[in-house]
């Protein structure tokens, strides 16, 4: 059987860990990895406690990534299903790339700088400043002006990223190629219960799919401008795509068996990122895609190219 684990960097898995910081959301968590998957009743009939506190205590493990939810009808209006993603959580502190004999390239790609597009509505465009160009309009993802955009959304289709190839640069067997980037669903206003299965490619190979839990818009982001109003997308979750030689892994967690030999790297003179929503999706729940000045993570698309010596 296999097994699902996820690596937390404290640097920046502050959320994760915060989650594991309650001795209630500890057995919420241990409950659902023995039992499998419960609605909220179940949970707080087991642990004898309130409701009110199991709904609470669900909620900052959803938004830590731990749990994921859904919706689902019952006798009287609807109940909620919990289930939990990872069987093992393993803290570990990244290494200094120097003492782990590993050389790391990293380029920073601007949100708007993506070099071919096929979206659908709704969709739009914006700046720290404002909107770029109309909104729902999907020939408006040609507008020169997107080259200042820090959100861009979509409800099916892709954005593709045309990366450097920095690997003759570098000495040594490549080891990993990873991408960095903050995502959520899309939901016209928002919805923290909106999954959406998000697919990455790299050089037109599809190396696998993460599910996003929702589009959140309980608070506002923590760069995200304030002219942006609260009942739109205000942050997403900060994902790593790390493609190695035993497969594909979005924050530790496999997702592919695809590895850096199926991709042949080394033989393009690019490499092309694409983010994107297929039509044949269980979950086509759209994507927002976060950039410098909007989101809780003021960054660019990252791209790591990392080799051993």
């Amino acid at each position: 059987m296999s097994r699902n684990f996820l690596i937390v960097d404290p640097e920046d898995g502050i959320d994760v860990l915060k989650a594991f910081a309650s001795p209630a959301r500890i057995s919420i968590l241990k409950l659902l990895h023995d039992c499998g998957a419960l609605n909220v009743n179940e949970i707080a009939q087991r642990l004898e406690l309130p409701q009110s506190s199991v709904s609470s205590n669900i909620q900052v493990l959803e938004d830590a990534g731990l749990i994921r939810t859904e919706t689902q009808r019952a006798k009287k209006g609807n109940q909620k299903i919990c289930h939990t993603l990872f069987d093992e959580v393993m803290v570990m502190f990244k290494k200094d790339p120097k003492s782990a004999n590993q050389d790391t390239i990293e380029v920073a790609m601007p949100l708007g700088l993506y070099t071919t597009c096929e979206v659908s509505a709704p969709c739009g465009l914006c700046s720290r400043d404002g909107i770029v160009g109309l909104l729902d309009v999907p020939d408006t993802f040609l507008d020169p002006g997107r080259m200042s955009a820090g959100l861009i959304w979509f409800t099916r289709g892709f954005v593709e990223y045309q990366f450097p190839n920095n690997i003759k640069l570098m000495q040594g067997e490549i080891s990993a190629l990873e991408f960095s980037m903050e995502l959520s669903s899309e939901v016209p206003g928002t919805a923290a219960d909106w999954p959406s299965d998000i697919s990455f490619s790299v050089n037109q190979v599809e190396v696998g799919t993460w599910t996003s839990p929702g589009d959140y818009g309980d608070k506002r982001g923590v760069y995200t401008p304030d002219w942006w109003k609260l009942k739109g997308s205000q942050y997403g979750m900060l994902k790593s795509v790390r493609v190695t030689a035993d497969g594909t892994f979005v924050d530790g967690m496999k997702i592919s068996p695809l590895t850096l030999r199926d991709l042949d790297v080394d033989k393009h003179r690019s490499i092309r990122f694409r983010i994107g929503v297929n039509e044949a999706a269980r979950h086509p729940g759209g994507v927002n895609i976060f950039g410098r000045g909007f989101g809780n993570y003021d960054q660019d698309i990252v791209m790591r190219i990392s080799a051993a010596r």
